[in-house]
């Protein structure tokens, strides 16, 4: 009866703290100008509030947490640097103990070598300094630099809501570095490499590097008679960075150079960007992205900390762009030459469903250090299709960036037409005719069986390099979004977390992969997707 009675008592004890994991936290922050400080009230939800929104997270549940913040919509007028401070405090009120936890994962997957840190934060705080320093010289004269200060104060409102969290639990706050850290996370994985020490030799091989997994596959789908427009994006790197957050921004801007303050996005704690990228903007435009590794180790001489950070003129460029070719234009400028990538920008308002697709409908904007290249590529989609897996398509970047000479070195793994996600998504693409065939072409994995995959569990759509034989390891594709043009444009996405299972492949299970930091992740992946779309009502 005792032994019932314990048992009993764990069970309620465990149910008891899922209540409270899976809770909805919401919240409304003011400023108080004549105090200069931040009036929190939590457990409502008041829209006349500087800031208002709440964070459910149901990671444990459902694969996602979701936060959804309007900020400005209040009856009381308040400037755009308050707004965004203020939309900053509440996310990281909100997501404090996800941003500890994340920082915990991701810290040792970028930071191997100990050598690399004080580098590093060096180069952060210099870029950090000179980014604040052009914003106060040029806010005036420049919509660029005043936004720029818009997405500072929201760092910094960041910070110090999740300062106020922890205070709140009497724990040591996340430092600035820590922020920094976070939200150049995609911005380090060239940064870090580039500042690493290595051998003197210049010469030969050691002229080229191997870059890390590459960073998502991507599809932008066209029915034959333009039916609709179907979009899908699966992330791969480390199964570390499984903690996820859906948000939904909706802050009113005053400047009238702002296209929007209204978007929809897969991200992180503490990401005041996708980092994937999958965006939904309250312009009618779509942007996502995958990652291009740079071999040629000699671009990364001309990195300098005078620069803007990818993650930096991604949210510039998608708050003043109105169209695709201005997006490029916008993000071209200031390239720091971190987070290389081939960017795609689809405009919505240059589509018709069923008569046209009019040129402009799709900017490919591609970024290596020293060198940013757009070009519209709306030809392709009237033809059916662009698939992006990380390979660039621009000459000048493929041959520039190394990819050229890895083909002769290695084979057609490094073609832009013959590589192995090049032939299936080229094969399959046209079985892709509503949501649910995106969804089973973005989690394709058959490497056993399909000729193109060689029985490698990482040459198809969605990887799973935990499968390999040899030296398996905690990472891949982990995530899938997929939205079409009706639901985009009430920007409506449905989203998955997790290594696929399709195919019967076995769930991911941390459990043969202990000695990696998964702290406050999911035990096993087998979740379903969840539709994701904003709820809040503005005033």
């Amino acid at each position: 009866m005792e032994k019932q009675s314990i048992k009993l008592c764990v069970l309620l004890s465990t149910l008891a703290a899922s209540v409270q994991t899976y809770q909805l936290q919401e919240a409304t922050v003011y400023w108080d100008a004549a105090q200069k400080s931040v009036l929190l009230k939590e457990g409502v939800i008041e829209t006349e509030g500087g800031a208002y929104g709440y964070f459910n997270d149901t990671m444990l549940l459902s694969g996602w947490g979701v936060l959804e913040i309007c900020a400005g919509h209040g009856g009381i007028t308040q400037e755009d640097e308050t707004t965004f401070f203020l939309a900053g405090y509440l996310e990281g009120y909100l997501t404090a103990a996800q941003m500890f936890n994340h920082y915990s994962n991701m810290y040792p997957q970028l930071l191997k070598d100990e050598k690399v840190l004080n580098p590093l934060k060096r180069f952060l705080s210099k870029q950090e300094q000179w980014a604040r320093e052009q914003e106060r010289l040029r806010r005036h004269s420049d919509p660029l630099w005043k936004h720029l200060g818009l997405i500072l104060a929201q760092l910094d409102g960041l910070h110090a809501g999740a300062a106020q969290w922890a205070k709140s639990k009497h724990r040591e706050p996340l430092s600035v570095f820590a922020l920094q850290f976070l939200n150049g996370v995609g911005d380090l994985l060239d940064l870090v490499p580039a500042l690493t020490p290595r051998s003197n030799s210049s010469t030969g091989t050691s002229a080229f590097r191997m870059p890390g997994m590459g960073h998502c596959t991507a599809l932008v789908k066209v029915l034959p008679g333009f039916e609709n427009l179907l979009f899908g994006h699966s992330s791969w790197y480390t199964y570390a960075a499984t903690m996820r957050i859906y948000k939904h921004w909706d802050f009113r801007v005053s400047d009238t150079h702002t296209a929007t303050g209204k978007m929809s996005f897969s991200s992180y704690p503490g990401f005041l960007m996708s980092l994937d990228d999958f965006y939904l903007l309250g312009r009618g435009l779509l942007m996502t992205q995958t990652s291009i590794g740079v071999f040629n180790v000699s671009l990364f001489s001309q990195l300098n900390p005078h620069s803007l950070l990818a993650w930096q003129r991604v949210r510039l460029a998608n708050s003043l762009a109105h169209s695709g070719e201005e997006w490029a234009h916008i993000f071209s400028k200031y390239n720091s030459g971190t987070y290389n990538s081939q960017y795609m920008v689809v405009d919505l308002n240059r589509v018709s469903l069923g008569h046209s697709i009019r040129d402009g409908s799709l900017t490919v904007v591609e970024q290596i250090p020293g060198k940013v290249v757009h070009s519209d590529q709306t030809r392709a989609l009237r033809r059916g299709y662009w698939p992006s897996y990380n390979i660039p398509f621009h000459a000048e970047i493929y041959n520039l960036s190394g990819y050229g000479v890895m083909w002769k070195r290695y084979g057609e793994d490094f073609s832009y037409d013959l590589c192995p996600r090049a032939k299936i998504l080229r094969r399959d693409q046209a079985k892709v005719s509503d949501l649910s065939s995106l969804k089973h072409l973005m989690r394709y994995n058959n490497y056993k069986r399909d000729p193109y995959s060689k029985g490698h569990p990482c040459k198809t759509i969605c990887c799973r390099n935990d499968l390999r034989p040899r030296r398996p390891r905690p990472g891949g594709c982990y995530d899938t979004k997929v939205t079409d043009y009706q639901m985009a444009v009430q920007l409506v996405a449905e989203a998955i977390n997790g290594p696929t299972t399709q195919g019967g492949l076995r769930p991911f299970s941390w459990q043969s992969f202990n000695l990696t930091t998964h702290q406050g992740l999911p035990h096993t992946y087998n979740f379903p997707f969840v539709t994701m779309r904003p709820t809040l009502r503005r005033p």
